[in-house]
């Protein structure tokens, strides 16, 4: 005896976000040149990419403006 074959409802489609290409909306980390994580605002890039500096203090990590195509560092905060 077959057994009854199970459909899945229509799934919903995979937001796809290529890490070779630059995106065209919001801001984006940058990390040693290669993008990686995608935000809504500004603030919370930064935030997430001084997270990451954080914890890994040699990479290089870039917040990518999509608007304006620009990249601006994020600095580490130098001990004083």
């Amino acid at each position: 005896m077959k057994k009854p074959k199970i459909e899945l409802e229509e799934q919903t489609p995979r937001k796809v976000i290529r890490a070779d290409k630059a995106p065209t909306t919001g801001y984006s980390l940058v990390v040693d040149g290669h993008f990686k994580s995608h935000h809504d605002t500004v603030e919370a890039a930064e935030e997430a990419g001084m997270a990451l500096k954080n914890k890994f203090p040699m990479l290089q990590v870039q917040v990518y403006d999509a608007a304006t195509k620009t990249r601006s560092m994020v600095q580490w905060p130098v001990p004083a």
